[in-house]
């Protein structure tokens, strides 16, 4: 009886717990001699199952009136799609958000879309066509002008490149005082080399049509003109130098040839008196010898009639156009060697007449031949030589003192010549017997000047000695030399 107590028992509580286990410990039972067996009490005979762990989203706390509330699956966690309701199925912002987009693939191509409902939108403004948009430079000063001008000109000085110049005179948009960039690069060369002064004249050559035009170089040529006083003061020979640069442009079809030979008629028919200098130039004179519309007396003084005479001059001699393709000269690295050596024999011929120092020293730097100096040397001392005596060598001293203390020549120069002296000694021998005396009292005298070292002295060559009297031949005077 307590057996079947026990398992009524059991089974009642089993009923309690929602008869979840009730089919299973009746199938597990046995009957034997009429008393209903049940298993014992064991952990491997009960049915396990893991317990529904309660979270905020399915408890019944979290639903409301305890109703659990049936999840949607998540599949669209990262869709694009509105989640409004009301859209029509498309991309949010049509493909165009999401983390670090910044739009829609090509959208920066596409015009930009105005929003009428902006508050800065200005119906006016974008519905009237007759609205242009303007880039607007500013205008420079001529201070600013020059100041922007000169560092592209001394850049050219160096390269050589006249369409990098070219580039940087349009990127400083000077509008119409574009006049300004001959007058600058012109009034530049003034104080430089005969070679830049023929760059400048290729850089105007290569303006002309592209940044320059006819009006703007004459109305150039006209304040050079009209400031050449002062131009003087600074380089005296800026007359004859300006009178150069005026005929260059008439030969590389920059000017025309009547624009010199108006400057000609308006210096003949005004008169050499002083004039008033305060007249203010008109807006739009005509390129006719005053492109500028100024008074024709501001033009013509002075020097500018030296200038107007020297171009006109050249522009007048036979194939003057041709010859005025050098009326800068060769340059020292293109000019032939013996053209060197013909122009540095000239120049010393001219200063053994004259004996003027500065004006050999310039013809000298004119030559633009650094690294060819040393043939000064070697033709001043050839010269010194072939003159045996007198005052040949005296002024040959002195003019080589001159150049080595203004350091035109330079100490390694005078060696490199002094020594070509020396390696040429036996055949300079041949033509003047005297050579070694003569060349070791000159170097001699060059030494207490102080412009060559007494170690250069001593690599002198010494003389073979000639024997006229034979030891052993009695004395015997020989017929001919060794």
């Amino acid at each position: 009886m307590m057996d079947v107590e026990t398992v009524n028992g059991f089974e009642n509580g089993l009923e309690k717990n929602g008869g979840e286990m009730g089919d299973g410990l009746e199938a597990s039972a046995t009957q034997t001699n009429g008393t209903v067996m049940m298993p014992s009490a064991s952990v491997d005979l009960r049915i396990k199952k893991k317990a529904r762990r309660l979270t905020k989203q399915n408890s019944k706390e979290s639903s409301p009136n305890g109703i659990a509330v049936v999840q949607q699956p998540r599949y669209f966690k990262n869709s694009r799609r509105s989640r409004s309701g009301y859209g029509r199925g498309l991309p949010k912002k049509g493909g165009a958000g999401g983390k670090g987009v910044w739009g829609k693939p090509g959208s920066e191509l596409a015009e930009e879309y105005v929003d009428s409902h902006d508050p800065n939108y200005d119906s006016d403004s974008m519905d009237n066509g007759e609205i242009e948009l303007k880039t607007i430079f500013p205008v420079l000063s001529d201070e600013e002008l020059q100041k922007a001008a000169e560092p592209i000109i001394l850049e050219y000085f160096e390269n050589g490149d006249t369409h990098e110049a070219c580039i940087s005179f349009e990127e400083l948009h000077a509008g119409k005082k574009r006049y300004r960039l001959p007058y600058i690069a012109i009034e530049m060369a003034m104080d430089h080399k005969p070679s830049h002064r023929e760059l400048t004249s290729v850089l105007i050559s290569d303006m002309y049509g592209r940044i320059v035009s006819e009006r703007d170089i004459a109305r150039a040529f006209d304040e050079l003109l009209r400031n050449l006083p002062d131009l003087v003061l600074d380089t005296p020979d800026a007359a004859t130098v300006l009178a150069n640069f005026l005929a260059r442009a008439v030969a590389d079809d920059c000017l025309p040839p009547r624009y010199v030979y108006d400057l000609s008629d308006l210096a003949k028919q005004t008169p050499s008196s002083p004039v008033k200098q305060d007249e203010e130039p008109k807006v739009n004179g005509l390129a006719n010898g005053d492109a500028n519309g100024t008074s024709h007396a501001t033009i013509v003084t002075a020097h500018s009639r030296i200038t107007i005479s020297r171009a006109e001059t050249l522009l007048s001699l036979k194939h003057g156009l041709v010859r005025l393709d050098n009326v800068w000269g060769v340059g020292g690295g293109t000019r032939p060697v013996k053209s060197l050596i013909r122009q540095m024999v000239l120049l010393l011929r001219e200063y053994l007449s004259s004996g003027d120092l500065q004006e050999a020293a310039r013809c000298l730097q004119e030559l633009e031949v650094p690294h060819f100096h040393h043939e000064l040397v070697y033709e001043a001392v050839i010269m010194t030589i072939e003159a045996v005596v007198g005052p040949t060598e005296g002024k040959m001293v002195c003019l080589l003192k001159f150049l080595s203390d203004a350091v035109i020549i330079t100490p390694d120069m005078m060696e490199r010549g002094i020594m070509r002296i020396f390696e040429d000694l036996d055949d300079i021998c041949l033509d003047v017997p005297v050579a070694h005396s003569v060349l070791e009292r000159f170097l001699e005298n060059c030494e207490k000047a102080g412009f060559i070292s007494h170690n250069l002295v001593r690599k002198l060559p010494t003389r073979g000695r000639k024997r006229f009297v034979s030891e052993g031949d009695g004395g015997r005077i020989k017929d001919h030399l060794y």
